[in-house]
């Protein structure tokens, strides 16, 4: 077998290991046009080919699900017996069965090369999930499978990886305890979740505390700003420092996901000008309804004084009506940019929400009659009179009930649910179902989520989603059992910074779009840089003043094995629930300058002063980063 050689460059410590451990050659291979995937193929095809050829067997790479285009960036040269048939390759299996495979022959560099589309072609097909009647709980999936060559099948690691941060030997007790469905019921009913040592953490954050707790009414938090008795920029901390508080800690690990979702599908961009009185009290309204009616929801968004604020429709007036959030409110919250409302439809859309304000002494929500524009409105579907200045509150409700029960705006929060917890690209039958679903059930979100996580495609999908930067720190930090120190709450913060460096503040991103949530837009050269440094000094102390185990008890345990092989399977298999493949597993022996059966003592570098270096070499690589 022959490892190309080119090189990987990963500053300080990866230097010389990644050059072994991966292969650095990219090579791009455009995906074959759709076929009918044939698993096996006669002995007595006449039009088969045996040959012995040269595959780059990949190790790692990016898939753009819209050009169908492959980038390998990693793999081994090996020598295969083939039998090609057309443009098809197979393989023989353990049988001794002919089995196609998903490689591509490329004529230009005369060698067999991996394409992902045709490996999702090639993939058994997941039946449509059963949508569910009135009552239904989750049912768990018979079986779970990985797509991803660093992942196995581990259902409950899954579950803990998508529905949360990452799995904490805690949490994973607690799902094997309950089970798939039982855990699952659990975090959709989560005021039922017993959460006192987050909530006990939640209660030291400064400006969330005592009569400014996160459901604390806006006068008074404005009261507070006004007179001095907080800061302004603290009160926008806070809201940081209490997600990633719950993100790290917290039981109810799905409502705290679903507070990351709804809070970037409804963003308000934190240190938006205006916002400091009410953006944690935003954050409490999203938490509050984030499983309930999606109209309940949409209406409190729309009426919320930050998002009055921050799109500035506590400025619209009948005689200058601001379009900022009627558009949005459109193409962003419900039926989407595809769905042909017109510049005419945002217009009106405008117009029905002038009176939504904000009363200036409070800072609370305020329907004010003289600045509502009246007059006949028309959006798609939805029409009214509109006749009187008081009656345009019912006007709004009417109309955002109408958005919320569009098929458009089902199919749309239908996709961008299966998107975030599925992968990026999930099936329009799973979307379709989801959306029916949504509808059915007068446009609640929890069914919609009991469908999601007992389809086959959810329980198929491991390793489907990239993590992005603020998940992979938050992920690796709940790996290393780290938590809130008693006397310093700013670490959480500190979390969100190094995050932000890699371009990803949960909710800092500058345009009411949100964040992205697919991997390609977080697969970049500098992504991969800020990811390795922050992976390295969570490793290795970074942030400080917050509890953690020694990284020995952590990585390693109680008992320290006999050889370093029996080592790297230890440590992988705490880190992973699965040891590393044989490949991997060699270069990293290699990196440390060892053998398998090479004798592991207490002063062993491996097992002391290189334990930093190799445990972040892990959890930098596709293990911990796919999920």
């Amino acid at each position: 077998m022959e490892v190309d050689q080119a090189t990987l460059s990963r500053r300080r410590v990866l230097g010389a290991g990644a050059a072994v451990a991966a292969v650095a050659a990219a090579s791009t291979v455009a995906a074959p046009a759709a076929q009918a995937a044939t698993a096996t193929v006669s002995s007595s095809a006449t039009a088969a080919v045996i040959k012995k050829v040269v595959m780059l067997r990949v190790v790692s790479y990016r898939y753009n699900a819209t050009t169908r285009v492959t980038t390998v960036t990693k793999y081994v040269k090996v020598s295969v017996v083939v039998r090609f048939l057309g443009s098809r390759v197979y393989q023989k299996n353990s049988k001794g069965a002919w089995v196609q495979i998903p490689y591509v022959w490329s004529s230009k560099r005369k060698t067999l090369t991996f394409s992902r589309y045709l490996q999702l072609q090639l993939a058994p097909k997941p039946k449509p999930p059963v949508a569910p009647t009135p009552g239904t709980k989750v049912i768990a999936p018979t079986t779970s499978g990985s797509v991803s060559a660093y992942h196995g099948t581990d259902w409950a690691r899954h579950l803990l990886n998508r529905a949360g941060y990452g799995p904490t030997p805690a949490d994973l007790a607690a799902v094997h305890a309950l089970g798939y469905a039982g855990w699952l019921e659990a975090q959709l009913n989560p005021t039922k979740v017993s959460d006192t040592a987050c909530d006990a953490a939640l209660a030291r954050i400064p400006v969330q505390t005592k009569t400014l707790a996160q459901s604390a009414a806006i006068w008074r938090v404005k009261h507070a700003i006004d007179t001095g008795a907080i800061n302004g920029w603290d009160q926008y901390n806070s809201v940081l420092q209490d997600f990633t508080v719950r993100a790290l800690m917290s039981k109810r690990q799905l409502l705290t996901v679903m507070e990351d979702f709804w809070g970037n599908h409804f963003n308000v961009t934190i240190y938006a000008g205006g916002t400091a009185e009410s953006r944690a009290h935003y954050a409490y309204t999203i938490r509050s309804r984030a499983f309930g009616k999606f109209t309940d929801l949409l209406t409190a968004i729309t009426k919320h004084p930050a998002m009055l604020t921050y799109l500035n429709n506590r400025e619209s007036t009948a005689d200058h009506p601001n379009e900022n959030q009627g558009r949005e409110l459109l193409e962003l919250h419900t039926v989407g940019v595809e769905t042909a409302y017109g510049e005419v439809g945002v217009l009106n859309s405008a117009r029905m929400l002038t009176g939504l304000g904000v009363d200036s002494d409070s800072g609370e929500y305020a329907y004010q009659p003289w600045n509502h524009w009246t007059g006949a409105v028309k959006v798609l579907g939805f029409s009214h009179t509109n006749a009187t200045d008081t009656g345009g509150e019912a006007v709004v409700n009417s109309y955002l009930s109408y958005l919320s029960h569009h098929p458009a705006t089902a199919t749309r929060l239908a996709r961008k649910l299966a998107t975030r917890f599925v992968s990026d690209t999930p099936s329009a039958a799973l979307i379709a179902l989801m959306a029916k679903t949504y509808l059915a059930f007068d446009t609640a979100i929890a069914p919609m989520l009991r469908v999601m996580f007992s389809s086959a495609e959810f329980s198929h999908s491991i390793g489907a989603k990239v993590a992005r930067p603020y998940e992979h720190l938050i992920s690796t930090a709940r790996r290393m059992g780290v938590t809130p120190a008693l006397d310093n709450v700013s670490a959480p913060l500190q979390l969100v910074w190094m995050a932000d460096d890699a371009g990803h503040n949960p909710f800092g991103q500058p345009f009411p779009t949100g964040q992205a949530d697919t991997a390609d837009h977080w697969e970049s050269t500098a992504a991969t840089l800020f990811r390795w440094n922050n992976t390295w000094n969570m490793v290795n102390g970074s942030p400080g003043d917050v509890v953690r185990p020694p990284l020995p008890t952590v990585a390693i345990g109680a008992t320290l094995p006999a050889t370093h092989g029996a080592l790297l399977d230890l440590i992988s298999t705490n880190l992973f629930g699965r040891t590393l493949s044989a490949d991997h597993k060699t270069a990293l022996l290699t990196f440390l300058g060892v053998t398998a059966d090479k004798a592991v003592s207490s002063g062993s570098s491996a097992a002391s002063s290189g334990l930093p270096s190799l445990v972040a070499v892990l959890l930098d690589s596709p293990y911990a980063t796919l999920r």
